[in-house]
C-alpha cells in the first residue's frame, strides 16, 4: 500500500469511528466539522479501537455513524444497475456484508490515527441546494490528504452518501469489481462472496 493511499485511509477511518452524541446535522459542513473534531480524541483514547478491534469498530459505527450516513444509497451505487434486481433480503445482505467488508478494510488504518487532524476548506454551495460536497483535508506529517464528502439533505437533516479518498469516491471503488462478480455469478454470487472474504478476514490472526 502506498504511503498517500494509507494516509488517505487514516484519514476516512477516522470518520468510521467516531464516539459522537447527538451530532447537529442541520448544516453540512456543520455536520462534518463536528464529526471531524470529535474523532482523533476518540481514537487517541480508546485502546481497543488502535489495536484495532473490528467487533469495537463496527458498534460505534452503528450507533454513532450509521444515522448521519445513507449507506443504502452507497451500496445501490456500488452495485449499480442490478440494485433493483435484487430482492429486499438481497439487498440487506449486500448491504450488512458490504458494510463489514469496509469495517475490516480501514481498521487497521486506525492503529496509525497519531497527530491528524482534520480541516474543513470553504463550502461552495447555495441554502437551496439539497445535495453538496463538503472538502476537508486530512493533515499531519508529509503532505496534506484530500477528504471529500457527498452529502443529501433529507426531512431528518443533512446525510453522508459517499466518501472520496484520495480522487476516488468509495462506491466507484466497488462498482466494477461487483458489477463483474454479478455478471458471472448473480447477486447471489456477490453476496456469497463477499461474505466469504468477510469470514476470512474475521479467521486471521490479529496484526498487533
Amino acid at each position: 500500500m502506498s504511503t498517500m493511499l494509507k494516509k488517505g485511509l487514516i484519514g476516512l477511518a477516522a470518520v468510521l469511528a467516531l464516539n459522537v452524541h447527538a451530532a447537529d446535522n442541520s448544516t453540512p459542513d456543520g455536520l462534518i466539522r463536528q464529526l471531524s473534531l470529535e474523532t482523533i480524541e476518540t481514537i487517541k483514547g480508546d485502546k481497543a479501537i488502535q489495536g484495532g478491534d473490528v467487533s469495537k469498530i463496527a458498534a460505534l459505527v452503528d450507533k454513532n455513524i450509521m444515522p448521519h450516513v445513507n449507506f443504502q444509497r452507497i451500496t445501490s451505487t456500488a452495485v449499480g444497475r442490478y440494485w433493483r434486481q435484487a430482492t429486499p433480503e438481497q439487498q440487506k445482505r449486500l448491504q450488512d456484508e458490504f458494510k463489514t467488508l469496509l469495517m475490516r478494510t480501514y481498521a487497521g488504518a486506525l492503529t496509525q490515527v497519531k497527530d491528524q487532524t482534520i480541516a474543513l476548506k470553504p463550502l461552495r454551495a447555495s441554502a437551496e441546494d439539497t445535495e453538496v460536497v463538503v472538502k476537508t483535508e486530512v493533515r499531519g506529517k508529509g503532505d496534506a490528504i484530500q477528504l471529500d464528502y457527498r452529502l443529501e439533505k433529507t426531512p431528518a437533516g443533512w446525510k453522508i452518501y459517499d466518501v472520496n479518498v484520495l480522487g476516488i469516491w468509495l462506491a466507484d471503488q466497488y462498482k466494477s469489481s461487483f458489477g463483474q462478480e454479478i455478471g458471472l455469478n448473480g447477486i447471489d454470487g456477490l453476496i456469497k462472496a463477499l461474505t466469504d472474504k468477510n469470514q476470512k478476514a474475521a479467521a486471521a490472526p490479529a496484526k498487533g
